[in-house]
């Protein structure tokens, strides 16, 4: 097989390609194999032993579920596979039970995508409007349907902030009736606080409809209670977006949820089809109430994770690393190193998978979105940058040492008192 048999999936799609695809390739399969990816015979007589792929594409938990319940879902898996599941509204109701929210208030999707879908169907009208980049399904589902897509560029020179007056004014320019933010946002993890959401939604209490996509809210440390859920569900034109994959590490179950008030989330509700929910998305909503304690550590180990890599990576020479409150950081890399390239030299000779972000709207091949992974995963990670990018020996060994010390590494962007209605 050729060395582009790999690289050629990324080539071919607009998105990542799966990790399934991925999985059904050997990793030995690329003819540009290093000696540790591959298993040949190095220069002191033995084999190195294959290397497993490390995935930092797909916004994954990787601390969640635990092994005890990836053990519980094996031992029913017949069962699982074999049998129907229970209706959509058994699993919600049990997951509002689990969340302290109304069942009135909720409807399940066949993942957050399915939600996006229907919303754009049945209360998007005419036009939306989308800070970009972000979430391609937010400007591709809509145009796909024949909507105009006001898109408000995110600057680079302002960290790609979200300010919220000028957005407000770019809404009232173009004559929105739709308007959406992803927070956090991805790929640059920018993060409005409670209380600038709820400035946002009183701004625009008078359009259309206005959405909030907190796919990866759990993963905020920023602040105790970050989510608008509560306020989506009695106002007329708000709603909320979850997506219980990402924060649980199940992308491949399919499922997440929205809050709005009783009639919008009927509206959504009536439209999806009975059985959208699958069996292993209802045993993990009835699993879920049992690892609550699990779930929240995960969540501080990811926390950890992330400020521990962004370090590192902020100390490589000339890349710079963008503030996260997602399960991901936004890097840009040197200048004259391409991404295409840097994605295609990690997966084929280090068995790294990562996320460029050329094809994102509003951004370009120069900045990579990079997975918060455990601590011998971002060794690894670095390993591979010392080899890939044009830096020298001691700036990059500055970046492992302060990666395994947990030093206290300034990088490009340092943490600040946010401005009253600013992104960061």
């Amino acid at each position: 097989m050729s060395p582009s048999a790999e690289t050629g999936l990324l080539h071919t799609t607009a998105h990542s390609p799966s990790w399934a695809m991925l999985s059904r390739l050997s990793p030995t399969d690329s003819a540009e194999a290093s000696p540790e990816q591959s298993g040949r015979v190095t220069p002191y007589g033995r084999a190195e032993p294959v290397q497993e792929r490390v995935d930092f594409c797909i916004p994954c938990n990787p601390y969640f579920p635990t092994p005890d319940m990836f053990n519980r879902m094996r031992g029913s898996l017949e069962s699982i596979l074999k049998y129907y599941p229970s209706d959509a509204d058994t699993v919600t109701s049990e997951l509002c039970t689990v969340l302290g929210l109304n069942p009135q208030t909720v409807a399940m999707g066949n993942g957050s995508t399915e939600l996006i879908t229907w919303i754009d169907h049945l209360l998007v009208k005419e036009s939306l409007a989308i800070p970009i980049p972000t979430f391609g399904r937010w400007t591709d589902q809509p145009l796909e349907t024949g909507k105009r897509v006001d898109m408000y560029p995110l600057q680079e020179d302002q960290d790609f902030t979200l300010d919220l007056r000028e957005y407000v004014r770019f809404i009232r320019q173009r004559g929105s009736k739709v308007a959406v933010i992803c927070n956090p946002n991805n790929p640059d993890g920018g993060y409005l606080r409670r209380h600038q959401v709820l400035w946002l939604l009183d701004e625009l209490s008078d359009l259309d409809l206005v959405i909030v996509d907190e796919s990866f809210i759990d993963f905020v440390d920023a602040e105790k209670s970050p989510s608008v859920a509560d306020e989506a569900a009695i106002r007329s034109n708000v709603i909320v977006l979850k997506s219980l994959g990402k924060n649980f590490g199940l992308h491949g179950i399919r499922f997440g949820y929205l809050v709005a008030n009783p009639a919008l989330a009927a509206k959504v509700r009536k439209r999806l089809p009975k059985w959208n929910l699958n069996s292993f998305a209802e045993s993990v909503v009835f699993m879920i109430k049992e690892y609550g304690v699990e779930y929240h550590q995960s969540l501080a180990l990811l926390a950890r994770d992330r400020a521990n890599m962004s370090q590192a990576l902020a100390a490589v020479p000339d890349l710079i690393v963008f503030l996260s409150q997602g399960n991901f950081l936004l890097v840009k890399l040197p200048d004259g190193v391409d991404g295409v390239a840097l994605r295609d030299r990690l997966l084929t000779q280090y068995g790294i998978f990562i996320r460029e972000c050329g094809n994102k709207l509003g951004s370009s091949s120069q900045f990579v979105r990079l997975v918060v992974r455990p601590h011998d995963d971002v060794q690894r990670l670095l390993t591979a940058l010392k080899a890939c990018l044009p830096a020298g020996p001691t700036g990059l060994a500055r970046a492992d040492q302060t990666f395994q010390t947990g030093g206290q590494h300034t990088g490009h962007h340092t943490m600040s008192s946010l401005p009253a209605l600013t992104a960061r």
